[in-house]
């Protein structure tokens, strides 16, 4: 049985690294398991459920999850994402992401543009900035965002976020993500 570590890892914007660090496995063992050459023990499952923040079933489903439900995370309840202290945190704010195609975040961008290369991915993005003020760079434009403001782009437009200012920007983020 293959797990869908790759799926939940690529939607959750995870790199294969942070993943690694996050969860304490190396690299390869984790691409391993990935490329279906290695099944997790289900102490690695546990492992790594608890460092993409999702219910180690995820990581095993292979029937569609019903989502008549509904996803309710409680702000005490969210966990960052952050491969370390020094990355821009981030928390995803929904259940059961791997059936989902829209994914909700809360985003706290560095104060720096840490980060030489710029993000694109498939889909859309929409940001709204709940506290603070954030500059998005798209390469050959930047833009100023204000507390309370909204900006919605094509995810394939490359792109970067930081935080400007005192108060450290807070951003709720969707993505809508395709299936790849």
């Amino acid at each position: 049985m293959s797990i869908r570590l790759k799926l939940l890892r690529k939607k959750l914007g995870v790199t294969l690294e942070a993943l690694a660090e996050k969860s304490g496995m190396t690299k390869s063992y984790l691409s391993k398991v990935e490329r279906g050459l290695n099944t997790p023990s289900i102490a690695a499952a546990l492992k790594l459920a608890k460092a993409l923040n999702v219910k180690v079933e995820e990581l095993f489903s292979e029937d569609n999850v019903s989502l008549d439900g509904y996803s309710l995370v409680r702000s005490h309840e969210r966990q960052s994402l952050a491969a370390n202290d020094h990355s821009p945190g981030y928390a995803v704010l929904a259940h059961q992401v791997s059936e989902r195609s829209l994914l909700p975040f809360i985003i706290y961008p560095p104060s720096e543009f840490t980060d030489k290369t710029f993000k694109e991915h498939l889909g859309e993005e929409f940001l709204f900035v709940h506290e603070g003020r954030v500059e998005v760079d798209f390469v050959n434009e930047r833009v100023l965002l204000e507390r309370g403001d909204a900006l919605h782009f094509n995810a394939q437009k490359p792109h970067r976020i930081r935080s400007v200012g005192e108060v450290q920007a807070q951003l709720l983020v969707v993505v809508h993500s395709s299936e790849e």
